[in-house]
């Protein structure tokens, strides 16, 4: 749990297939970081839309419950080739927005241009550059799998880069 000498934030790339999380925790004196936990919610193939939503929302309840999240980042969306893929991921954003909403959490969205430029200094930055960012930044002894997980330690990230940035903002 964060203390008064830090704040957590929770990281969250949107899937319906597969929401990725991930936990840091940020001293307020040094800013130092570090990953407090991560993981993923995998929501069953065979089952209905709404048995999918349902699943992921009450899962991210319970990570906020264990986790106690004083802010949460979460990707935004992005141009997709497929639209059935698109309307089902903006559903399961539509759905986490909601639950952080329920539990007063402030949210804040971030293109998956804005997490590479704040992490590597380069929007174009390929998964192995962030992976390797995120592994160093955290000192994690792996790179998080799935891909989901280790792309919400890196909203984590880019939300942190940003708030402390935004301070320094007339």
């Amino acid at each position: 749990m964060s203390t008064k000498n830090s704040y957590r934030i929770l990281g969250i790339d949107p899937g319906t297939a597969i929401v990725g999380w991930g936990i840091i925790d940020v001293n307020k004196k040094d800013h130092t970081v570090h990953a407090v936990a991560y993981g993923h919610i995998t929501t069953n193939a065979d089952v209905s839309d709404v048995e999918r939503l349902s699943e992921i929302a009450h899962d991210l309840q319970d990570v906020i419950a264990t986790h106690r999240p004083q802010e949460v980042a979460i990707e935004d969306l992005f141009f997709f080739k497929n639209q059935k893929t698109i309307i089902t991921v903006a559903q399961a954003r539509g759905v986490i927005l909601y639950i952080c909403h329920t539990k007063h959490l402030p949210t804040a969205s971030y293109t998956p241009l804005q997490v590479k430029q704040a992490l590597t200094g380069y929007g174009r930055a390929n998964k192995k550059q962030m992976q390797d960012v995120i592994m160093h930044t955290l000192k994690l002894p792996a790179i998080p799998q799935p891909d989901d997980t280790a792309d919400a330690l890196a909203i984590a990230l880019c939300h942190n880069n940003s708030r402390a940035f935004k301070k320094y903002l007339p």
